[in-house]
């Protein structure tokens, strides 16, 4: 369960991140309402790492967080954004998702 939590916990870290990009776009009251989903998502996303803490290392349920939001964010990046997708850029996201893949079989909880 704990896991389940840490990877929710990173999926709202790609919320946070995608609505402040959205934010940025925005105005008047639609740019109000992306930032209060910024602080929700936010604020979900910290409250769920504290959760996860209490049962996995901290050093691992962080570096899984950061990583599953960095990954995700390149992603909400190229889908939605429009972003690049070159080859070393889905290269070393590839590397990251398996690095985040290896600190979970490694971790003892």
């Amino acid at each position: 369960m704990n896991w389940i939590t840490l990877v929710i916990a990173g999926l709202f870290e790609v919320g946070f991140a995608a609505c402040l990009a959205k934010a940025k776009y925005a105005e008047g009251s639609i740019a109000t309402y992306w930032y209060i989903g910024f602080l929700l998502c936010l604020m979900c996303s910290m409250l769920l790492l504290i959760k996860a803490t209490e049962t996995l290392p901290i050093g691992t349920a962080y570096a899984v967080w950061t990583g599953i939001g960095a990954v995700g964010t390149v992603l909400v990046g190229i889908f939605i954004f429009k972003e690049p997708a070159d080859f070393w850029r889905i290269f070393f996201i590839a590397t990251l998702i398996i690095s985040i893949i290896g600190l979970k079989f490694v971790s003892h909880h």
